[in-house]
């Protein structure tokens, strides 16, 4: 039987939603659980705002929100109030500049000791750290540096929570996707400057980066990208 069905599941669970203006919103779970066929409100989102991301938790998770300007904020879940379907939300993040946003949002168990934050930017800059190294602080403020951000480096482009046990994929505007092992990357400081993870020629860029289960290669297969 699927979670879904599990009253239990259904009752303990919220649907966590944020957007790029740095709104959040959490709705219990149980009230997405009688959907139509044109579809129901999730959120009332402002004018010259977009819905960016949705997270699945038990309650007890702990946020964290990252802008294109390199910064990111850490908090907990319970700091956000439960709300209908139809609400607008709260302030997660402040976004302070014209062409500033949120990029992306994760959500992590307070006790989770094994994951760790990746940040990217879009010339293929990264950075793995600790959960821990970011403080965690009030909604709506705003932030900690995650990532020192360069014109070289370009604007932050994903967070993800990453274990040893993860892939990643990242394609490129370009339609080149790289598959790389988290396990290769070393957990850095979050005041450090950070890597090169992929090389990006010309004016390409990344578009995306997704982690996905560790596979293991067979002896004849060859994954390599050559030119």
């Amino acid at each position: 039987m699927s979670h879904y069905d599990d009253k239990e599941f259904v009752d303990g669970h919220f649907i966590v939603l944020c957007t790029k203006q740095g709104i959040i919103k959490k709705t219990r779970l149980e009230d997405f659980s009688r959907p139509r066929t044109n579809g129901i409100n999730a959120i009332t989102v402002v004018e010259g705002d977009e819905l960016l991301e949705a997270c699945l938790t038990d309650g007890n998770s702990q946020i964290m929100l990252a802008l294109k300007s390199g910064r990111a904020i850490r908090f907990p879940e319970a700091k956000v109030r439960a709300t209908g379907r139809g609400a607008i939300g709260v302030l997660g993040i402040e976004v302070d500049e014209k062409n500033d946003e949120v990029i992306g949002m994760i959500c992590v168990r307070k006790n989770d000791s094994e994951k760790t934050v990746l940040v990217i930017s879009e010339k293929g800059s990264g950075k793995r750290t600790l959960v821990d190294d970011y403080r965690i602080t009030n909604r709506g403020g705003k932030g900690v540096k995650t990532l020192n951000i360069t014109e070289k480096t370009g604007a932050l482009i994903a967070i993800n929570n990453v274990t040893d046990a993860d892939d990643l994929m990242i394609i490129n505007k370009s339609g080149l996707t790289i598959r790389m092992m988290v396990s290769d990357l070393r957990v850095m400081g979050r005041a450090t400057q950070g890597v090169r993870l992929i090389n990006i020629k010309g004016n390409d860029s990344i578009a995306a980066v997704t982690k996905v289960m560790k596979e293991e290669e067979s002896e004849n297969e060859n994954d390599d990208i050559t030119d």
